[in-house]
């Protein structure tokens, strides 16, 4: 079944988030106010491979969460880019090293029943050193981690990070076997 959305309004709003109130009726049952996070630009993560190498990872403290962990260069598309060009543009700011090829993998919505947040996931083909990252506060180390470091740092609980474990866990499934 649909719900009917009869209306929606601002709470709060700046240019990374908004939060709404989304007047909404389930068909054949209640009307009420639903809060909607409502993100502005979607995002975009590379999860750079070389066979010889591994994985291009960052390790970084999230001060919301107050943890530390292993992550894939992400951030947020810029307006007029491609998620492939965000996800270039990002793996360079945050690392220093220039994406190889590209190829998509997928995008999906991590908390669609609250928010309209949408990440793209990308795949690149190894990469090249141009120099330090321009974005040094985003990574307190940058490394290539070996793919079955890189599966033993997810057991042990070292990527939890949404974004990286969903885009790290669909390429050694489906695509570094």
């Amino acid at each position: 079944m649909r719900w009917i959305v009869h209306g929606e309004r601002e709470i709060y709003g700046s240019e990374w988030v908004r939060l709404a109130l989304v007047d909404v009726e389930v068909p054949g049952g209640e009307r009420f106010e639903h809060h909607v996070v409502r993100m502005p630009h979607f995002a975009s993560g590379t999860v750079v491979h070389e066979p010889d190498r591994g994985l291009l990872l960052i390790h970084r403290h999230r001060f919301i969460t107050d943890t530390w962990g292993w992550e894939i260069p992400a951030g947020g598309i810029d307006p007029g880019e491609t998620p492939e060009q965000a996800a270039a543009r990002e793996t360079l700011e945050e690392t220093g090293w220039r994406a190889g090829p590209l190829t998509p993998l997928f995008a999906y919505q991590p908390t669609n029943g609250l928010s309209d947040q949408r990440f793209h996931l990308v795949l690149a083909a190894g990469a090249t050193h141009e120099g330090d990252p321009t974005d040094p506060g985003e990574a307190e180390r940058i490394e290539w981690v070996p793919v079955d470091e890189v599966r033993a740092l997810v057991r042990r609980g070292e990527m939890v990070d949404g974004l990286s474990l969903t885009a790290v866990l669909w390429a050694l499934q489906f695509v570094l076997h």
